[in-house]
Formats: C-alpha cells, structure tokens, sequence
C-alpha cells in the first residue's frame, strides 16, 4: 500500500477515547463489486437516500462527481465546462497517477491515532480524491456520497482534499446507507490541505440506520489568507457517532469555521466536537453548534480552541435543546491561550423550550405543535452559517423534514 507515513498499527482490542467503544471484529468486511455506472442508473432505492443527503442524482447543479458503494467507486467524474478546474476521482488511483500524493497522505491524521484510524490504514476501501487547481473558482458545488449497502459492513475510506492556492469551491458530501440496512460502522479518514488565499466551503451531511455507527476522523491544515468552512449536519438516528475534526489555522491571516447541527433520537450517542488551532498571525477560528436531544439520546457537544500566536482570536458558541426528559446533552466548550494576546471566548446554554414563548405563539393563533416547531426551526436556523443560497436552501429543506417528524 502506498502512504507517506509509516506507523505502527494498534490493535483491534485498544479502546478510543473519548465515545463508546466497539468491537469491530463484529462487522464483516467482504462486499461484492459493483461495476461502473452512471449515477442515475443505479437502483431507485439507492438514489433515493442519496437525495436525502443532498446529492444530486442527475447532477444538476453540481461541477462534478463523486459515487462509493461499499469498496467500489462507481462513479467519478467532472463535468464538461468545469474540466481543467478540478479534478475527483479514488485515492487509490491518485496515488498511482500522482507520486507527489504520498506527501499528504497521513500527515495531517496519524494512523495510530486509534483503533479506528488503523482501521483505515491496514483494510482501505478507496475514499475520494479532490483538487481544485490553482486560481480557479468553481461556482457550482462537487460532491461525493460514500454508500453501504451491505449489512453489517464495515466501510473504512481514506479522503484526501487540495485547495490549491487563490481557489475557491465548495463540496457537499453525503453518507448513507441502504434501507435495508440496520446495522454496521463506517470509519472516515479526510485530510484537507486549503493552500494559500484558497477558500473551500466542505459541507458534510449524514444519514445511517438505527444501530449503525460512525467514526470520522477529519484533520485540516489553513494556509495563509485561507478559509476553511466546515458545515457538519446530522439529523437522522444512529446508534453512536464521534468525531473531534481539528484545523491548524498555520498561515497568516488564516480561519476556519466548524459549524455543527445534531438532532439525537431514541437511543442515539453523539460524541461529537470541533477544534481550533491558531498558530498564525491574525489567524480567527469560530465553533458554532446545535444539538436537540429527543427520546433518550446523549449528546456530548466538545469544542476546542487553542491560540498559539499572540494576534489571534476565536469565539466558540453551543446551544443544546432538550425535548425529553429522558434525554441528555453535556456541552464541553474549552479554552487554552498558549500565548499572551491571543483572545479565547466561549458561551453555552442548554435547556428546554420556555413555556412563555409557546404559550406566546398559542395566543396569537398557533397551536401547540406549530408553536413548537416555529421555535425549533429558528434554533436550528442554518442562516447564521453564513452559507451559499444553493447549500442553504437544500439543508433548510432537511432540518423541515426532520422537525416535522419529531413533534
């Protein structure tokens, strides 16, 4: 296997911390191939949950394409108009076609990091490819969809991101399983390398089973004058989530945002957070989370910042909303100033929606349940994310469906 970086593996049995841990012997890893096709010609219940996850299936809209089920890459293109922009396709085939790939291949994720990420390391199952050339803008977002369609599979994919510098793009991946899928553990390894003045707007919505599991393992590196934008959604059940994505905000004048909305139902376990560190001049970061815990889900929202250079700033903000008294949300917001100068801010609130705003609402015509999703809908509002009309629209639409069906 081609890689950069060499590390010792750790075994299956070492637990990872923080989140629960697994036994991921348990899942089974053989999966039939799936030929080459186009996106549009797979079967209709695999692009239907495609579509619940923001990917466009007859590529509307979009620059180009990214399509993994299970182990294969089925499909990988970029469109006509856009060639020259960009490129996708698996890392397996850019790290044949391209030797300078090795050089960021685990350099920004260790492969021991934990018995998730040597996962990654020791059984791969491809993981997509995406660089924007130098100077090129892309109006129209790429996507990816990594796909399980196998019960009980264990899927591990290694993605590796390159804004080259004075880029500009945006991407949306989905992760989604099969409806006849229940149960199995997808583990993501994405590095992200966002050069210098480039701008990349990542936006990652997930969509698993019941008692499926998910470990991504997600780390970035901010050159100067660049900006990183993390979008995270997850609005639909999973038996356990963790993830704890990291930028270095290295360069200049760098910044990064991580924003973060979870809906946790039934017996769903979100471990999920965001860190921040700033180790350039004037580099800014932001963390801004909401998490509605409903039935008896735990979430544990964390959030990091760490200021490393004297002219730096960052603010993180977590809000959780309890609809369940059976329900949990712990919010772990951290500040560490390394340095005197660097300016670290934090707020967090947690709680339940005030019975004076609903009974507000209810005097001025709206019945119980439309006060309450009128109140849940402006907390989960995904307009201060600050994001492009063609994402925003698209997640509004997901946050609708997914208040609709908790009240």
């Amino acid at each position: 296997m081609l890689k950069g970086k060499k590390t010792p593996p750790k075994t299956v049995e070492e637990p990872a911390l923080p989140g629960p841990d697994l036994d991921i012997r348990v899942f089974k890893r053989e999966a039939v191939p799936w030929p080459s096709c186009a996106v549009s010609t797979l079967p209709k219940d695999i692009t239907q949950r495609a579509l619940s996850v923001g990917v466009s299936v007859d590529e509307k809209e979009r620059s180009g394409t990214y399509f993994q089920i299970d182990k294969s890459a089925v499909f990988k293109r970029i469109k006509k108009a856009f060639e020259g922009k960009a490129e996708v396709m698996s890392t397996k085939d850019a790290l044949k076609k391209y030797r300078w790939a090795e050089d960021y291949w685990w350099r920004l994720v260790n492969a021991d990091a934990d018995k998730y990420t040597s996962l990654v390391d020791q059984k791969w199952d491809q993981g997509y490819f995406i660089r924007i050339f130098e100077g090129q803008k892309i109006e129209l977002p790429l996507q990816a969809c990594l796909f399980v369609s196998r019960e009980n599979f264990n899927q591990n994919v290694h993605n590796l991101i390159i804004a080259e510098p004075d880029s500009e793009a945006q991407i949306i991946t989905g992760c989604t399983v099969h409806p006849n899928v229940h149960r199995g553990l997808h583990v993501g390894v994405s590095e992200f390398y966002v050069k210098k003045n480039a701008k990349l707007t990542f936006t990652m919505v997930h969509n698993w089973a019941q008692n499926f599991d998910a470990r991504p393992r997600t780390a970035v590196l901010v050159d100067a004058g660049a900006t990183f934008v993390s979008n995270y959604i997850c609005l639909k059940p999973v038996r356990s989530l963790q993830m704890y994505p990291v930028a270095y905000c290295r360069g200049a004048n760098s910044r990064a945002s991580f924003n973060t909305i979870l809906h946790g139902g039934k017996n769903s376990y979100l471990d999920v957070g965001s860190k921040v560190v700033l180790q350039g001049r004037g580099s800014r970061g932001e963390v801004i989370a909401r998490a509605i815990a409903t039935d008896k889900a735990q979430i544990k929202a964390r959030g990091l910042l760490v200021g490393e250079h004297e002219d730096s700033r960052a603010h993180l903000e977590c809000r959780g909303l309890l609809l369940s008294d059976q329900a949990s949300i712990h919010a772990i917001p951290e500040l560490v100033g390394k340095v005197e100068g660097t300016e670290l801010s934090h707020e967090a609130a947690v709680g339940r929606i005030a019975a004076e705003q609903i009974q507000y609402l209810m005097a001025r015509g709206f019945s119980d349940s439309q006060a309450k999703a009128l109140i849940i809908r402006g907390f989960m509002d995904v307009g201060i994310f600050g994001l492009p009309d063609v994402l925003k629209s698209e997640i509004k639409r997901m946050v609708d469906t997914t208040i609709a069906g908790s009240l």
